[in-house]
């Protein structure tokens, strides 16, 4: 069997997003040591969600987290299968750009551009374009 370069490029964007998104979700969990943290925990996970959606009031803030992370980690499992991959690759796509549109607009758009956001969101739209074409 013959692996194509297109099938290795596809596979190490559908790793490469997986393991971003389940890595941000241990680190709200606190999997991650304090010294490779950005949260470490639920509350201050939280506490940067409000920051970042400041037109949502704090009551709704645990929402939108849970919701976060509940997609974070579905689209992560979705991405490494190869069911509906296009859904998947573009769903993450449009996640990720909403946070990093939020992360511009209410904080700097230093922060998206050093995290990479966006281009973490062009890679899933685009492995949505490979994968729908293989």
């Amino acid at each position: 069997m013959k692996i194509s370069g297109t099938k290795i490029v596809e596979w190490f964007i559908r790793i490469a997003l997986s393991v971003g998104l389940l890595s941000a979700v241990a680190d709200r969990f606190g999997f991650w040591s304090k010294e490779l943290s950005a949260w470490g925990n639920w509350e201050s996970f939280l506490a940067y969600t409000q920051k970042i959606n400041p037109m949502f009031p704090p009551s709704l803030i645990p929402f939108l987290g849970g919701l976060a992370t509940i997609l974070e980690i579905a689209f992560a499992i979705g991405l490494l299968s190869t069911f509906k991959t296009t859904f998947f690759a573009k769903a993450t796509g449009f996640l990720l750009l909403l946070f990093g549109l939020s992360m511009a607009f209410s904080t700097n758009i230093k922060a998206p551009l050093d995290y990479s956001v966006f281009c973490a969101s062009a890679a899933a739209f685009s492995l949505g374009i490979i994968a729908k074409r293989n």
